[in-house]
């Protein structure tokens, strides 16, 4: 059984792997657990190291919609649950003065789901096939928001008055994600599982460049690589993610740099808008500094 169970985590490994995301066991363990228990994962880290790419592959992996939902403070549960054609409803009442039928049942045609524009929440609980939900950066959210969320994550289910309550047709795949800009509920912590998305190591961060850029020679990805995880021990305030090593690299290849070299220090400095994301820290990465980073990759 533990044999069968181990398989099935490498295949969905290999899966991920097959449409661009590198996921180490423990994160493939814990997504293939939330497929099995039907519950939502919640996968917290810094900024930029994969956590909404993991969300975008396994609906790649599942060959299914992945229906996202951005946070941000102010966000409230209406906007992200539905809203009525109001246009629609008031062209249908005028047409519908000539219908004898009583005033209650015009109001049940014209408040039914034809009138209805689904937003995140309530397509992902009504798409057929079950739907991949990415719920990105609910640590932007408020409290209320985040206690809103609690009957989706615990029932799958959501109350319209107009029509009552809707029951999710198939059980959506739901990812949370938080950069943990704010601590988050322990109600909220309780209904999902949880995996904690860290800095690559060397060897899991080249092998997602070659997945995410295979025209890069081997020797550039390696020194990129190198370079980035010895940035990554500096005192910055924004350590470069995943994300941005990509971009970085790209960068590189658009300028023809096949190698990094002490004598290439001026492109180098020219393509660090990719890699570094603030002012303090690009500042901190004189010239020097970069040769000697270099030198020793």
């Amino acid at each position: 059984m533990a044999t069968q169970h181990r398989q099935r985590i490498n295949d969905l490994a290999k899966e991920l792997a097959h449409h661009g995301y590198v996921a180490d066991e423990s994160l493939a363990a814990t997504l293939l657990l939330a497929q099995g228990l039907e519950k939502p994962v919640l996968l917290e880290g810094e900024a930029g190291v994969g956590k909404t790419d993991a969300a975008k592959a396994l609906a790649l992996s599942r060959n299914t919609r992945l229906i996202r939902l951005q946070c941000y403070e102010g966000l409230d549960a209406h906007s992200t649950l539905y809203e009525w054609n109001y246009p629609r409803q008031l062209l249908t009442i005028k047409l519908l003065e000539q219908d004898e039928r009583s005033a209650f049942e015009k109001e049940k045609d014209i408040f039914s789901e034809a009138y209805l524009l689904k937003r995140p929440l309530l397509e992902a609980l009504t798409a057929e096939p079950a739907a991949v939900l990415l719920i990105d950066e609910i640590d932007r959210a408020d409290e209320a928001f985040e206690a809103y969320l609690l009957e989706l994550l615990s029932d799958f289910q959501v109350s319209i008055p107009e029509l009552g309550t809707i029951q999710a047709r198939s059980r959506p795949l739901v990812i949370l994600t938080s950069n943990g800009t704010r601590e988050l509920s322990d109600a909220l912590r309780r209904r999902c599982l949880y995996h904690y998305v860290d800095y690559p190591d060397y060897a899991k961060e080249l092998m997602i460049v070659q997945a995410r850029v295979p025209d890069a020679p081997l020797a550039l990805a390696k020194q990129v690589v190198e370079f980035v995880q010895a940035l990554r021990q500096h005192d910055l305030r924004k350590k470069p993610g995943i994300a941005e090593t990509l971009d970085w690299i790209s960068a590189l290849l658009q300028l023809g740099v096949s190698s990094l070299d002490e004598d290439g220090t001026d492109t180098i400095l020219q393509t660090l808008s990719a890699l570094v994301k603030t002012q303090e820290d690009r500042a901190r990465l004189t010239k020097p500094l970069i040769q000697k980073m270099v030198a020793a990759c």
